[in-house]
């Protein structure tokens, strides 16, 4: 008996890819035989809740909310898949109990992300924002007064995973001192030493670069107490979340001459859509850098989400395995051919698996 008496047709998958996924992504599907693609430029929100009906997979980035009411509204859903590293805006304890598992892609913006926080270090060392808005006012402003390079100055990262990590090795080839503290102990690369606590960390570092997921614990985690221990002249860079610093802190400590400047790439409040209007505490500040959440926005960092993100969906629709997820135990399924797996997803209750063989 042939398996299609079985198994759904791919080409009547229905995939749905929101805020602008890369193209890349389209082909991947479309190489593994799925044909029924929709790609949309604009977030879930502004998408009409009846388009979710018959969709099978959402694809998704960082400013679509997939909450318990969307879940509800999308009875075929089979899969999730984040565009990119943070999963906070999906119900993952409601993804789970519906049996729809959430991918998402810690890997592929890693250097692109890391790349950004140097640069950004160079350019408050170098007093390059306060440099440039002179500039631009036609003003000449050359000085040597509090600029200062890199090499020999101390780097404390917070956060020692994936981008942390890579921002010790590009920091140590610049020739600076690195420092890291993470709540799980990790093995450190090249010559970066961990420290027991962050105030260890904050009290000796000239740059403190936050890497940390968005969690009760690091929400807030630097405010105005933990700015106070950073040494006078100290530089802060927020590229992981935006709720983990408190900002009106931050503009004091700054405006006060502890904190000579920072730099953030994310905020506790962002817009939902290019070109809408942006505040922050921040704006106006002399040696601030703001950024739109551009850490991971870059074209190599985008093609190798869309095919990471892309493939571990269809690892799970074709084969059932779930490596990558973030709601579900990980197994990784072999392909057999000539046969067709059932995978039953189910809350632990006893006897279910016999029922499941019963039929």
């Amino acid at each position: 008996m042939s398996l299609e008496k079985f198994s759904y047709p791919k080409e009547k998958i229905k995939i749905l890819l929101l805020e602008d996924i890369n193209e890349e992504a389209k082909r991947v599907f479309n190489h593994h035989g799925f044909p029924n693609i929709i790609l949309k430029k604009e977030p879930l929100q502004d998408i009409n809740p009846l388009e979710l009906s018959d969709v099978h997979i959402i694809g998704v980035r960082s400013k679509s909310k997939i909450t318990e009411e969307v879940l509800l509204s999308s009875p075929k859903l089979l899969s999730i898949g984040c565009f990119c590293i943070g999963t906070d805006n999906v119900d993952l304890k409601r993804s789970a109990l519906q049996g729809v598992p959430v991918f998402n892609a810690p890997f592929s913006n890693t250097r692109s992300v890391a790349e950004l926080t140097m640069a950004l270090v160079v350019m408050l060392a170098r007093k390059v924002p306060f440099h440039n808005k002179m500039m631009h006012k036609g003003i000449w402003s050359k000085t040597a007064s509090q600029s200062y390079e890199v090499r020999g100055k101390s780097i404390g990262i917070v956060g020692y995973g994936h981008i942390g990590s890579q921002v010790g090795v590009l920091a140590e080839s610049y020739g600076m001192k690195v420092f890291y503290y993470d709540i799980v102990k990790k093995l450190p690369l090249g010559n970066a030493k961990a420290l027991p606590t962050l105030e260890d960390l904050l009290k000796i570092s000239d740059f403190v670069t936050l890497h940390v997921p968005d969690t009760k614990e690091t929400r807030g985690m630097i405010n105005k107490e933990q700015l106070s221990l950073m040494k006078k002249g100290a530089c802060l860079l927020n590229l992981s979340r935006g709720k983990v610093v408190n900002l009106e802190a931050l503009k004091d400590a700054i405006l006060s001459g502890h904190i000579k400047g920072a730099s953030l790439d994310v905020y506790p409040e962002e817009p939902s859509k290019k070109g809408e209007p942006f505040s922050c505490p921040l704006i106006g500040l002399d040696n601030v850098i703001l950024t739109p959440h551009i850490g991971g926005s870059t074209v190599e960092a985008q093609v190798n989400i869309a095919k990471d993100v892309s493939q571990t969906l269809i690892e799970f629709i074709d084969v059932g395995s779930t490596i990558g997820t973030v709601n579900f135990p990980e197994i990784n399924l072999p392909r057999k051919k000539g046969c067709h797996r059932i995978l039953h997803i189910h809350k632990n209750v006893p006897g279910v698996l016999s029922k499941v063989n019963a039929i």
